[in-house]
């Protein structure tokens, strides 16, 4: 078989299939036409139950923060974030309370890839789709995303949902080893990084004030003009630029860095509710539709259904 024979057999196949789909599609019209006060009353009783999902008081949304480990892992992370996620926490614990009566549900953690290789996140990796070995889109080693849902109704309660998940993930004890020792090296870095730009500015100050021009023979450009030195003189700028962004790197992790895990922002609460009005009632509108369908086929079909249970 060629490759033109492989197209036939494909056109042929999708050709099969889309009348197929026809032939079914007119069915369930016939269908419809015939029972269409069962098919009706499925409709509405599907539509009726997609409203009440969808009521004001259950919208349920997804909130999402970025947060810092300073220190920990994502490997000591995860650990400590899995009895979140199953509900196995401590039962003392406030955020087992708030998982248990549903307030929160469905936590969930999400790596930050890197595609610049610049240290800063590009995107959040939402799908799933990263990998920790992909060198292209690297996954970044100090920070991940997490994420939980709340209903309209108890939205008033994200501080404290946010104060015990984070009161949690901080108390277990191998992230505070990690943060122990990662600190004091923090600030270590953050002091030698100061220094390293003093040294550079008052090298480029000295360099700039105290250097001597060197004195040339006299030159003439053959018009009359006459040069008796010429003073080249080195800024620095690129140094001091780079320098400056380890310094701001550097204090802005200083700053955030007063926990074992830190977030960058509050959780955030995304706009586009997880059960919108809409899309729900367009999906109970067709289950219901092709659940009224069947009925009214079982209906249609029940006298030979029937005689082949006889059998």
């Amino acid at each position: 078989m060629n490759f033109w024979d492989l197209c036939v057999v494909c056109a042929n196949a999708i050709g099969r299939a889309c009348a197929a789909c026809g032939r079914l599609l007119a069915h369930m019209l016939r269908l419809t036409y015939r029972y269409w006060w069962i098919v009706l009353t499925i409709v509405a009783l599907a539509v009726a139950a997609a409203l009440y999902y969808t009521r004001p008081s259950n919208i349920t949304y997804k909130v999402n923060a970025v947060a810092l480990l300073n220190g920990p892992t994502i490997q000591q992370f995860e650990k400590a974030f899995a009895p979140v996620q199953t509900m196995m926490t401590n039962p003392d614990a406030p955020i087992y309370t708030y998982s248990k009566e549903k307030t929160a549900s469905a936590f969930a953690m999400y790596r930050i890839v890197d595609c610049l290789h610049d240290g800063v996140a590009d995107y959040v990796d939402f799908g799933r789709k990263s990998s920790p070995t992909d060198t292209v889109k690297v996954q970044m080693q100090d920070r991940v995303c997490l994420q939980f849902r709340m209903k309209a109704r108890n939205l008033e309660h994200l501080p404290a949902v946010e104060e015990a998940l984070m009161s949690y993930l901080n108390s277990n004890e191998a992230m505070q080893q990690a943060y122990a020792a990662y600190l004091p090296n923090l600030q270590e870095e953050v002091a030698f990084n100061h220094r390293q730009a003093a040294k550079l500015d008052s090298l480029t100050s000295a360099y700039y004030f105290g250097n001597v021009a060197a004195v040339n023979p006299v030159q003439t450009d053959g018009k009359g003009m006459h040069f008796y030195g010429d003073r080249r003189i080195h800024l620095f700028l690129n140094e001091i630029y780079k320098q400056q962004q380890h310094l701001r790197m550097g204090d802005y992790r200083m700053q955030l860095a007063t926990a074992p895990v830190t977030l960058e922002n509050h959780f955030v609460i995304d706009p586009n509710p997880v059960n919108g009005r809409k899309q729900n009632v367009l999906l109970f509108f067709l289950l219901g539709w092709i659940g009224g369908c069947l009925l009214a086929e079982l209906i249609d079909q029940r006298k030979a259904i029937c005689a082949w249970l006889k059998k």
